[in-house]
């Protein structure tokens, strides 16, 4: 299976995990997010032969996993998920300008700084709500959605810097992060609700799915594909799962959103047109190949 197809499926995925997360929103995060990865490292466990890497591939697989997720619950629950979620929703964004800073030889062009303004103005709108304040009773959960973001894009891009490891591996990473997310959970004795019966089957799902199987396909497609070009198809990500959260959990979504949107949107596409102006250029010399 190809990069791009592997994104694809990724993105899918994805697009269900703030329809997901913000179902458990109200369990504390550390607990959400160790339920979780737990289940899915012990679907992973098959493999276990395949945890075997470097010592600087756990540090980057547990570091990148555990710390983008747990900022991710704690955002869901200490912001609306609408703006939580489209800030979180720069990491492929932050792939592309922080290329240069991991993968020497990418550096930054007019195209690029473009994007970065766009994609700011769009996180800015969100945070701002449309005034000049900034909405200081969800600063928190603003800022662990952003920290989410950089996170995963560093995720991302140092796991094209380690030495070649197989994907299976990740499942590992998922139970160390798992169960590092639990032991920190009792040690702190975080106070809130346990999880009911319908909890459970959400966390199931995304033990399986978006927090599952997604990881997967996501090493892969990062390992066999230009990091930009991959980062330019997650692009979709943001409009499937916003879209999934206003028709399905009942969010309120306004115009101001949609500018956000496509301001975040435009600003991805921007900031990646040097990667999409050859995919655009192949597609069109196969049409004129299948037309002769």
């Amino acid at each position: 299976m190809n990069a791009a197809l592997l994104a694809l499926v990724t993105i899918l995925l994805w697009s269900s995990l703030a329809l997901l997360t913000d179902r458990i929103s109200h369990l504390p995060p550390l607990l959400s997010v160790g339920l979780v990865l737990t289940a899915c490292g012990l679907a992973g466990a098959v493999r276990l032969r395949r945890w075997r890497v470097s010592a600087a591939t756990w540090l980057t697989g547990v570091g990148g996993i555990f710390g983008y997720h747990f900022l991710l619950f704690a955002a869901f629950g200490r912001a609306p998920a609408v703006e939580a979620n489209m800030i979180q929703y720069l990491w492929p964004l932050c792939i592309v300008l922080f290329s240069p800073l991991f993968l020497p030889g990418n550096r930054l062009a007019a195209n690029h700084l473009l994007g970065a303004g766009l994609g700011l103005a769009g996180a800015g709108l969100i945070v701002t709500g449309g005034s000049f304040g900034l909405r200081m009773e969800y600063l928190p959960g603003y800022l662990c959605a952003l920290g989410a973001a950089v996170t995963w894009a560093c995720y991302s891009l140092q796991t094209k810097r380690l030495q070649p490891f197989p994907s299976a591996a990740v499942g590992g990473f998922c139970l160390v992060s798992g169960l590092l997310s639990l032991a920190l959970h009792f040690l702190l004795g975080a106070p809130g609700p346990n999880p009911t019966g319908a909890d459970w089957l959400v966390i199931l799902l995304l033990g399986l799915g978006p927090m599952g199987a997604a990881f997967y396909t996501w090493d892969a497609a990062m390992k066999r594909g230009d990091p930009r070009m991959v980062g330019a198809l997650s692009y979709l990500t943001p409009l499937l799962s916003t879209l999934l959260l206003v028709a399905v959990n009942g969010k309120r979504f306004t115009p101001l959103h949609g500018l956000a949107v496509l301001l975040v949107t435009s600003g991805a596409v921007f900031g990646s047109l040097d990667t999409l102006r050859p995919l655009f250029a192949s597609l069109a010399r196969r049409r004129r190949t299948r037309r002769g």
